[in-house]
């Protein structure tokens, strides 16, 4: 049951929507998300937001909501992006579509209205848009503009805003305060505390799974520990089985059988390395491995324990909102995670699937794990993909070239620990680059594989930057690694941001 005067985001399909959520959250305030077709059951919300999209507002199958019902909720509404645009024709307005999309860094220049108190001028926001307001309509007015005077923030009425830009993102950098600007127009909001989160997941959990039992897929990773001990918390009938994929860094499968030993949660461990490995042979697709993978993933839960009436996975909001595979999305698809492949997607029609943590972003996920008691340790472990070293490993994914990876990775990882880098970014890993490039060894030429290393800064995994690591590190990882990892002799390092990179090389 959703309590009043909480803040309803409105989804219209930008990749960033979920940000809006965080944010608020992060202020401090209970958020929830609907699809914007779902306008009408909304309950009683304290404010609106309505979301950027992909589409264009001239665009024929451009998402549509009732002005009078929005309106009836007789709350403050701010619009963003795609939700300025359309309350602009809403409220009468014209909107012109442009073939360039603008994207990027921009300059706010505003003029003292409530929404931009104690912001600077000429703050960078972030654009992300095509269509552009072209006529306001009556009543409206504009509140701030570009450096080159083109309108990017209006005032419908006395609790109607629009922004063209989008102050959820990092790259708008004071984004935040102009969201809490805009809250404190709603009303004794219902505050957002991780503690009443967690007791609501219990009972949901406890309702979903009744007396059925539930598979739970583990890898030791933050995600699918923190479900695993939610689960065990919620008392419910699990069985926890750690699948050993051979896609694994270095000596993991021992530390997470200790690590789930000492949470007090009993697993069960599986090596299927060879399973997998025969399933990825001779491909060389991305998309076609993360199916494999995912495919065979629940093969090997139902082989283990085919008893099992309900799959529970630790799959979080960015995994969703990228695979667009949740059936409400309204997002585009940037790629398909493991645990978004199609007999995932069956079993979730069938009501088989059980996913508490998929509104969750990583750090949230992380408070909810030191609540439930987990170590610090486990809960500052960088981020590993669900398809393990395979999305590292470009092209076909052999016992050879992963050995190579996990050598590498290790040096590199050891490296960032031994001189106190490692807590400082969201996550780093060794890749292959499987290029043959010349070099010299033992006064021989020789044609043998490069290695990439990327170190990355994050909130949420939706945007990234590179990490500006110390020269003389970087220098004692290659040296590391050209000394002692066989068939390499090149070292590079990733200065690549997401977008337009993804965090991953597959």
């Amino acid at each position: 049951m959703i309590p009043d005067n909480y803040v309803a985001v409105l989804d219209f399909g930008s990749q960033y929507t979920q940000l809006i959520v965080r944010r608020v959250r992060e202020l401090g305030y209970l958020a929830k998300l609907f699809p914007y077709d779902e306008l009408a059951d909304l309950g009683k919300p304290g404010i609106i937001i309505l979301s950027g999209g992909p589409k264009s507002t001239s665009d024929p199958d451009a998402p549509d909501y009732d002005l009078e019902l929005l309106q009836s909720y007789n709350v403050p509404v701010l619009g963003v992006c795609y939700g300025m645009q359309s309350l602009n024709i809403k409220f009468g307005g014209t909107v012109e579509s442009c073939d360039k999309r603008e994207y990027g860094p921009a300059e706010l220049v505003t003029d003292g209205s409530i929404l931009y108190d104690g912001i600077t001028q000429n703050s960078q926001v972030w654009m992300s848009h095509s269509d552009t307001v072209n006529q306001l309509p009556e009543g409206a007015q504009v509140i701030a503009r570009n450096a080159n005077g083109t309108p990017v923030s209006l005032q419908f009425n006395e609790t109607y805003y629009g922004i063209q830009f989008h102050p959820e993102v990092t790259h708008s950098h004071e984004g935040t305060q102009i969201l809490a600007n805009f809250l404190k127009l709603g009303k004794d909001l219902v505050p957002f505390v991780i503690e009443d989160f967690k007791n609501e997941m219990v009972e949901k959990i406890k309702a979903f799974v009744g007396q059925k039992q539930v598979v739970c897929g583990v890898s030791g990773g933050v995600d699918s520990t923190v479900l695993a001990v939610l689960l065990h918390e919620a008392k419910v009938n699990m069985r926890a089985v750690f699948v050993n994929n051979g896609l694994l860094r270095k000596g993991e499968a021992a530390e997470v059988v200790a690590n789930f030993k000492e949470l007090g949660v009993p697993i069960e461990e599986v090596d299927a390395s060879e399973r997998f490995l025969s399933a990825l042979k001779d491909q060389t697709d991305p998309e076609k491995k993360r199916k494999a993978i995912g495919n065979l993933f629940l093969d090997v839960f139902w082989d283990a324990v085919g008893d099992a009436e309900i799959l529970a996975q630790g799959t979080l909001y960015p995994d969703v909102i990228e695979s667009a595979s949740n059936a409400k999305s309204k997002a585009s698809v940037i790629k398909t995670h493991h645990n978004r492949v199609a007999r995932v997607l069956e079993l979730q029609e069938q009501g088989r699937v059980l996913e508490p943590l998929d509104e969750l972003f990583k750090d949230e996920v992380r408070e909810l794990g030191e609540l439930l008691g987990i170590r610090k340790d486990i809960l500052m472990r960088h981020p590993f993909p669900g398809p393990g070293l395979s999305v590292r490993c470009p092209g076909e994914v052999t016992e050879e070239k992963l050995e190579t990876i996990r050598e590498g990775d290790a040096i590199f990882i050891g490296k960032l620990k031994e001189h106190g880098w490692y807590d400082k970014v969201w996550q780093a890993y060794a890749c292959l680059i499987p290029v043959k490039t010349v070099g010299v060894k033992g006064d021989e030429r020789c044609y043998e594989w490069a290695m990439g290393l990327r170190a990355i800064i994050s909130e949420d995994a939706m945007t990234a930057d590179w990490v500006e690591l110390p020269p003389f590190l970087l220098r004692e990882v290659s040296n590391g690694i050209l000394n002692s990892v066989p068939r390499v002799n090149r070292v590079l390092y990733d200065i690549s941001t997401k977008p337009p990179a993804s965090i991953e090389w597959e």
